[in-house]
């Protein structure tokens, strides 16, 4: 009898039932709540959001080539003047998808000193401490110009590097061909001067 009961009592006692089902429930918690997650990131980088990587120096010192912008599809965006967007690849002599910053929206007029290099929009002359120098290059759209109701004008911000809505070969530009708007800079490419990545330029890229 002793020896019997030595067994016994060296048994581990049985896991209570309840208590199993409360583990298991919540590994299938965990488990619907990971799948959730990982179909919402893709539907979210599908519809939403995506990630363009920029090339080129008309948008110094604001972005540089290899930055990683996150950018907002346009179905979601109301665009406005000092927006970063991305235009569509419609104009087949530029050849390229391109990234500028918006200067005036839909029925507002342009006017551009290129002798004091100041830009107006509505006789205003704008505040643009994100241009890298003043606008001294003219291109061959005719100014004043006034927008029509779907059209932006778009500069880049190195201003006299870029070609933008002041060049007869893209000039204002049509809503519709807007991909979307960079809400941030996510990943910084290397900075000219240094030719290292500055991870202190992270962030908005808006006025």
């Amino acid at each position: 009898m002793a020896e019997e009961k030595s067994r016994l009592s060296s048994e581990e006692p049985e896991e209570p039932a309840e208590k199993k089902e409360s583990a298991e429930g919540m590994m299938y918690g965990c488990a619907q709540a990971l799948i959730t997650a990982v179909v919402g990131v893709v539907l979210l980088f599908t519809f939403a959001i995506r990630l363009i990587g920029v090339s080129g120096g008309s948008m110094q010192d604001t972005l540089y080539t290899g930055d990683r912008l996150l950018v907002l599809n346009s179905i979601f965006c109301n665009f406005r003047a000092g927006d970063v967007v991305v235009i569509n690849d419609y104009n087949a002599e530029l050849n390229e998808t391109l990234v500028k910053r918006i200067v005036a929206v839909g029925g507002q007029t342009v006017d551009i000193d290129f002798d004091a290099g100041i830009v107006y929009v509505d006789g205003e002359a704008l505040d643009e401490p994100y241009t890298k120098e003043p606008t001294y290059r003219s291109d061959g759209t005719v100014f004043p110009l006034t927008l029509a109701e779907d059209e932006v004008f778009v500069m880049g911000d190195n201003r006299n590097h870029s070609t933008d809505s002041r060049s007869d070969r893209l000039g204002p530009v049509k809503t519709g061909y807007l991909q979307g708007k960079a809400l941030l800079l996510l990943v910084p490419g290397k900075t000219p001067d240094t030719e290292r990545a500055d991870w202190s330029r992270v962030g908005s890229v808006t006025k």
